[in-house]
């Protein structure tokens, strides 16, 4: 069965223990369950192929669906994506860290298995999340750890019911609050594409932008 670590980013030598551990993991091609906004997700380094195929063989999940990268910082979006546009970097100013999902164009260094000409990222609203990635030199993956199609885990034991030696290392935050995923957005297209509504509703967006440009739902 998988490894459980307790974070306790408060006690210094327990977190160090368990970032070395954690960069172990990632670095030999594993995957982690680590906690997220609302649920726990699945991570590996987005740059190794064989452990982002790993995710989809857990998941049982549809190659074509691209994974979602987190980062800890804006200023890691720059390795990751072309230049956002104008209405994607206010987006980012006012939701950044959140529950908010953008489509970025990637940059050629991603793998194209974790894209399909579009790629997905977040920062975060997490603090623990953020911290654990601060510590790594890449972006994590983070699809829900769970079959897709079934309930996501709001749990460390829940994922290791649902997911048992399929998963290298579990990362217990507790329970998490779980609730609506995050909005998903299409800003590299004009106008704007509500793709999905989440914790942050089209309202919220639609005024954000204040007129910048039109927003436009998703059919």
């Amino acid at each position: 069965m998988p490894q459980i670590l307790k974070v306790d980013h408060s006690n210094t030598d327990s977190w160090e223990r368990t970032i070395t551990k954690t960069q172990s993991i990632l670095k030999g091609g594993g995957v982690i369950a680590f906690p997220t906004d609302t649920f726990y997700g699945l991570g590996v380094d987005p740059y190794n192929k064989d452990a982002v195929d790993k995710i989809y063989k857990i998941k049982n999940r549809e190659q074509e669906k691209p994974l979602l990268l987190l980062i800890d910082s804006i200023a890691k979006l720059e390795s990751l994506a072309e230049k956002p546009s104008a209405a994607c970097a206010k987006l980012i100013n006012s939701f950044w860290p959140g529950p908010l999902t953008l489509l970025f164009k990637p940059k050629s260094a991603i793998n194209k298995n974790i894209t399909s000409d579009l790629i997905a990222i977040r920062q975060p609203g997490n603090s623990i999340t953020r911290m654990l990635l601060a510590t790594l030199d890449h972006p994590l993956t983070a699809p829900s750890a769970n079959l897709s199609g079934t309930s996501p885990a709001t749990t460390a034991q829940q994922v290791k019911e649902k997911l048992g030696n399929q998963v290298d290392l579990i990362l217990d935050a507790g329970t998490l609050p779980g609730g609506k995923p995050s909005t998903l957005i299409d800003a590299t297209k004009v106008p704007i594409q509500l793709v999905r509504e989440g914790a942050i509703s089209f309202k919220e967006i639609k005024e954000s932008l204040d007129g910048m440009l039109q927003t436009q739902e998703s059919l």
